[in-house]
């Protein structure tokens, strides 16, 4: 199970730094955790982030860091409105810092510093409107069989 894996203090981790990337940004981050992905990762990340309503936000900035603990798998997934700006190599670079901290079996880590990485990229091209912003999606992470 996922939650034998992360640990509250892992989670308290995790949150933290979705806070933190999501303070200077309209952006919306969240994490998905599951023990298996029975198909390509991709298509699974996609139907996770219509789960969770991810592509609803106002500017279609989300991006969704999906993770099946048990086979492995890791996939970032930004909607269109990021997608739309970020260099092409952007969740390539995300994905590979985090799956060096995953090897070493360092999930939180490696998870708050990707979050803290798309955070930068947020920032820069959807920065937090005082006046309008409001948090669109929950920052809990959803946790699946």
């Amino acid at each position: 199970m996922p939650r034998d894996i992360i640990t509250p203090a892992d989670e308290e981790k995790i949150l933290a730094a979705i806070r933190e990337a999501e303070q200077n940004t309209s952006g919306e981050i969240r994490v998905h955790v599951e023990s298996n992905c029975n198909q390509d990762v991709l298509d699974r990340a996609t139907e996770v982030f219509a789960e969770l309503h991810m592509h609803q936000t106002k500017l279609r900035n989300g991006v969704l860091f999906y993770v099946a603990l048990d086979d492995h798998q890791f996939a970032v997934l930004g909607d269109a409105g990021i997608n739309a700006t970020v260099p092409d190599h952007f969740w390539e670079d995300i994905t590979a810092h985090v799956i060096k901290h995953f090897k070493q079996k360092h999930y939180a880590e490696g998870l708050a510093e990707g979050i803290l990485m798309a955070g930068q990229q947020l920032k820069a091209h959807f920065p937090y409107d005082r006046k309008g912003d409001v948090n669109e999606l929950s920052d809990d992470i959803s946790f699946g069989d």
